[in-house]
């Protein structure tokens, strides 16, 4: 163990432990950190190990017992520092991904983008990083077929550790691979943001902060490390960060941090579509997607994310479809405040409904629009919108059956129009239905109805349809072919066929 104290940019003298072991080889760059971190110690914050996750706890143990260094990083020492239950706990080490491997039976590795090390613990996952170089020689990256494919087992080692070496970018400066190692002094320069560039040490439960991010967390303050400009180009995803982490903890984007953004939104266009996929579930199914949406909005990123749904809410027919996705979002908010489940399903549904009516409005020739349609039009802006953000057929082949169901409400004659309310996708259909209702494009009487209808007994239900004068079918409606095909006549008194 070496003892070190250094003076910070503040002029304040600070002293910690480095360990150093085996490992120390691994390590292909010098520290380029200027200053040492400032060191608070247990005495003067607030966490305690009660409030950290027992098995995040057994990860740093026995990190520190192997010799190696462990942290608790990033957001998880960001939300104890505010006093809020983080999702996650990420741990930083010294040692390599293959050490982690070897210390944890239920470890995984994951990854070639970032090789990650994951302790399995039942349903929780404890992710396990080594610590990164600020700086390294660049070397041509290699083609993967497969970038995100597990390279868990004794095979792979050899193959993961000559990988691991490599960095690339793109024209742009998106990092495109970075698995060079390096200290925790290089490692923080490689953290996106102040106040997300807090180690806690389980050696003695301190802090270090080389960033000054406590005095962000304090301030509730969103500072990124470094040139923002450079930092977005690199990595476009952190102008989405920003706008979550400010949404979700009300801080507020510092302005050197916050300028860029919209100059640079259209960097989004390049990100890989599952990618922004995943960042628009945390940004609105977190519990915050209204402020969240509100801020994407003000930046100019929603159009990058969703350029039929922006283009459509810009022409007046449409406008209202703006007004609809924010009381959705709300809606999904006080859900998830509730503890109610939501669904990815629905919210994509509020969000390209606009854009799926502009198209059906394109196609169709007369005032009543055609169920073929319309399943058309669901289909085009799907195809065109996973180009941006790729929406998985588990949730984009429901989202379709919600929207094709939304006609079908204006059916409320006879036994058969009672068949929508065992339709597994009534009730998210429904909840479309009041949402429409709510910004005044639905008739709020149509909405009372099936509201009213769901809890009367099955007798009162069918003599109130049975009573009701025939409504106008909707063309395509009800069991109608799709378009160009025929349909088959059945056979009369033959066997059914496999």
């Amino acid at each position: 163990m070496r003892i070190w104290g250094a003076k910070d940019p503040r002029g304040l003298v600070v002293y910690g432990p480095i360990f150093w072991t085996q490992a120390e080889p691994s390590f292909l760059n010098a520290s380029s950190t200027p200053f040492q971190p400032l060191v608070i110690p247990r005495s003067e914050h607030s966490i305690s190990r009660a409030a950290i996750s027992p098995n995040a706890l057994k990860v740093l143990y026995r990190l520190k017992e192997a010799g190696y260094q462990g942290f608790l990083v990033g957001g998880a020492v960001r939300d104890l520092l505010l006093g809020i239950t983080p999702k996650d706990f990420d741990v930083a080490t010294n040692a390599l991904p293959e050490e982690v491997r070897r210390l944890f039976r239920n470890c995984r590795l994951i990854g070639r983008r970032f090789r990650l090390a994951h302790v399995h613990f039942g349903n929780e996952i404890i992710e396990v990083a080594t610590f990164r170089a600020a700086a390294a020689p660049e070397r041509e990256d290699t083609e993967d077929a497969d970038p995100e494919a597990d390279v868990d087992g004794g095979d792979n080692a050899g193959a993961a550790q000559s990988d691991s070496e490599h960095r690339a970018f793109d024209q742009t400066g998106r990092i495109l691979r970075d698995n060079i190692y390096g200290t925790i002094e290089e490692d923080v320069w490689r953290r996106d943001f102040a106040a997300n560039g807090l180690y806690y040490s389980i050696e003695d439960f301190s802090i270090w902060d080389f960033v000054d991010g406590v005095s962000d967390v304090r301030a509730r303050r969103l500072k990124l490390i470094g040139d923002p400009e450079t930092r977005y180009r690199e990595d476009p995803v952190r102008m989405l960060r920003a706008v979550r982490f400010a949404a979700k903890l009300d801080f507020a984007i510092e302005p050197a941090t916050e300028a860029p953004i919209s100059k640079l939104a259209y960097l989004l266009d390049g990100v890989p579509p599952a990618r922004l996929f995943d960042e628009c579930l945390k940004l609105f199914l977190s519990g915050f997607g209204a402020k969240a949406h509100r801020r994407l909005q003000q930046y100019g990123l929603f159009e990058h994310l969703f350029p039929m749904s922006a283009a459509a809410f810009a022409l007046p027919p449409y406008a209202y479809a703006q007004e609809m996705l924010e009381r959705g979002l709300i809606n999904t908010d006080e859900r998830i405040a509730a503890d109610k489940p939501v669904t990815p399903t629905f919210l994509f549904a509020v969000v390209l409904w606009s854009a799926v009516l502009r198209e059906l409005n394109e196609r169709q020739a007369g005032p009543a629009p055609d169920l073929a349609q319309l399943m058309q039009a669901c289909d085009t802006v799907l195809r065109a919108q996973q180009s941006r953000v790729a929406i998985p057929r588990r949730f984009a082949i429901p989202m379709r059956e919600l929207l094709m169901l939304q006609p079908r409400f204006n059916r409320r004659h006879g036994i058969k129009s009672l068949s929508l309310l065992q339709h597994p996708r009534f009730r998210a259909a429904f909840d479309f239905l009041l949402l429409r209702a709510q910004v005044g494009v639905a008739d709020p009487e149509l909405a009372q109805w099936w509201t009213d209808i769901q809890v009367l007994p099955q007798e009162e239900r069918v003599a109130l349809v049975q009573a009701r004068p025939v409504e106008p079918v909707m063309e395509g409606d009800g069991a109608a072919a799709a378009p160009g095909r025929r349909r088959r006549r059945r056979r009369r008194g033959g066997a059914s066929r496999n």
